[in-house]
């Protein structure tokens, strides 16, 4: 009886144990299988996605590339553009300014500036210490037709070009001289500055001592210098011109010609109307006419 018991107590024992054992090996099974099917899911989900962010990644970067090869080029802003002489005349002083215009003459090179006087058919612009390479020089010959791009500057009176750059361009024009004989002592003068210009019938005066001319303004120079002369138009006025030596040294032409001008003489003139506490012309041909 009591090993039957015994026996009994121990199949119970057993099955009791069987089953515990089956719970845990289920809940462990559920437990892994659910921690599968999550990183399934998870892994299932994630390349989706990627591939998504991926496709429209590449959307948006096809997009913009179409967008910039189609979207047309947007202006600088405060670009100027190219001026008429007009607009030029209208600058306020120290603008920038850009200009299309023509060589007329070179002053002189140093040190890559160039100083040079240009025009174009309806007014004219010196052009002071521009960056020019001493190649780029060579090849401002009367006629060149240059794009300049600078500050509109005043300097005793005379309106300039400075700290410019330019670029050659199409085009070529050489100006005729403009006779301002009758308009000297007028307030219109001025509105032909920097032109290629002509004086006809002036007398030249004494500028000191009997003199014709002097070297440098105050007769301190020596040949080579620059040339100062006087001369009286028509009704008396006597106004200085120069021969400028960056422009026209002493193995010039016109240089000779002043060095032999006489007290007395008439004669007639070209040359660029330049301004230095009024006007001042830099003269380039000087011939003695008969009275």
């Amino acid at each position: 009886m009591k090993k039957c018991f015994v026996a009994m107590m121990a199949t119970v024992l057993a099955l009791s144990v069987a089953g515990c054992g089956n719970d845990n090996g289920n809940q462990s099974s559920t437990a892994t299988d659910g921690s599968v099917v999550a990183s399934g899911e998870v892994n299932d989900v994630t390349p989706s996605a990627s591939a998504g962010s991926e496709a429209e990644s590449s959307e948006a970067v096809s997009s913009e590339a179409v967008s910039s090869e189609v979207a047309p080029s947007t202006p600088v802003e405060n670009e100027t553009s190219v001026m008429s002489y007009a607009d030029y005349v209208a600058a306020e002083l120290d603008s920038e300014v850009v200009v299309e215009t023509y060589v007329q003459a070179k002053q002189s090179w140093w040190e890559d500036k160039a100083t040079v006087y240009t025009q174009d058919e309806d007014g004219a612009y010196f052009l002071y210490n521009m960056a020019c390479s001493e190649e780029d020089y060579a090849k401002l010959t009367p006629g060149t037709k240059i794009r300049v791009t600078g500050f509109k500057s005043e300097w005793s009176g005379e309106v300039e070009i400075t700290d410019a750059t330019f670029e050659i361009i199409d085009g070529n024009y050489v100006a005729t001289a403009t006779d301002v004989t009758a308009l000297l002592g007028t307030d219109e003068l001025i509105q032909h500055q920097n032109k290629f210009v002509s004086f006809t019938g002036m007398v030249v005066a004494d500028k000191k001592d009997g003199a014709a001319y002097l070297y440098k303004w105050d007769g301190s120079g020596v040949e080579g210098d620059d040339l100062y002369f006087d001369v009286t138009d028509a009704a008396g006025n006597t106004y200085t011109f120069t021969v400028e030596s960056y422009l026209c040294g002493k193995d010039t032409e016109v240089y000779k010609a002043v060095q032999n001008l006489k007290v007395g003489d008439k004669i007639d003139m070209e040359g660029f109307l330049y301004w230095y506490e009024g006007v001042n012309p830099h003269i380039t041909s000087v011939k003695v006419v008969a009275e």
